[in-house]
């Protein structure tokens, strides 16, 4: 399975953005798809993940609230709704597919990453 991640951008405070991320088939051994991201000089942070198979989303504390992660299992795709975008939230962001179910993403769960999309927000 290849990850293509997508939509990243230069967007204004308070602007939004949608990442998509787009499997390259299904598999059975992977149960959640999720985003990271990596600022400059920072480690890879979770940002949210969903299941395939239900609606149990989980989000980081910075990410509740403006992002909304989602998924159209038909066409083995993932998208991360990005609103009310902040400076901080510059990154480059990760799809990830992870064969956990339950519980917060770290990168130790992570399958198969996709490459980043870069997501610049000015000020």
């Amino acid at each position: 399975v290849q990850l293509q991640a997508s939509g990243g951008g230069l967007v204004q405070s308070g602007g939004s953005l949608r990442l998509t991320c787009a499997a390259s088939r299904g598999s059975s051994t992977i149960h959640r798809m999720g985003w990271f991201r990596q600022a400059p000089g920072e480690e890879r942070e979770f940002v949210a993940a969903i299941p395939w198979l239900t609606s149990s989303t989980v989000y980081a504390e910075f990410a509740k609230g403006r992002f909304v992660i989602s998924r159209d299992r038909p066409r083995n795709t993932v998208y991360l709704e990005m609103n009310s975008l902040k400076p901080e939230d510059t990154a480059v962001y990760y799809c990830a597919a992870s064969g956990t179910w339950v519980g917060p993403l770290r990168t130790a769960d992570v399958d198969i990453w996709g490459q980043g999309t870069l997501v610049t927000v000015s000020s």
